[in-house]
């Protein structure tokens, strides 16, 4: 029987975000930072996602809340409720913390980690992506992942709604 309760033990608050970077910085573990709604796990997060895990040790997963995707989004997303969507990406094996955020970008969040790698996707740039300055400015660095073309949430939904 495999065991699962370690997997909503990934799924963390600020302040216990703070203890376990502690403990994974003791033990010389190189931190990322990669976030966004997830709103529809898709292949294309899968592909993102497993990216973003080999530029460290470490994997933290900022995920937007229920208002915060909503403001980002539009009144009718997220499809699935913030609980539903942390679990799914806490079970991903690559993915080693998920931390929500309510504010409308996770800036806060980020300048709390300060991580050693920032990454997003190929829809952004350096000068575009929220707290690079930050990071690059303490040592850290950016990296952008290529999006998989044709997977995105929204062209899943646009899809369904033409069945």
């Amino acid at each position: 029987m495999k065991a699962t309760q370690h997997i909503q033990q990934k799924i963390i608050n600020a302040q216990q975000l703070q203890q376990q970077l502690m403990r994974w910085r003791k033990f010389g573990k190189t931190i990322a930072f990669t976030n966004g709604c997830f709103d529809i796990l898709h292949a294309g997060h899968i592909h993102s996602l497993s990216q973003a895990a080999a530029f460290a040790d470490i994997l933290i997963v900022g995920l937007n809340s229920d208002a915060s995707a909503k403001k980002l989004k539009g009144e009718n997303r997220p499809i699935n409720k913030e609980q539903n969507r942390a679990l799914l990406l806490a079970s991903l094996v690559m993915v080693d913390a998920v931390v929500l955020f309510d504010e409308d970008t996770p800036y806060q969040l980020i300048n709390a980690i300060l991580p050693d790698v920032l990454i997003k996707g190929g829809d952004y740039t350096i000068e575009t992506i929220v707290g690079a300055k930050e990071v690059i400015a303490k040592g850290g660095r950016v990296e952008i992942i290529e999006l998989v073309e044709g997977l995105s949430t929204t062209s899943i939904l646009k899809k369904i709604e033409t069945l």
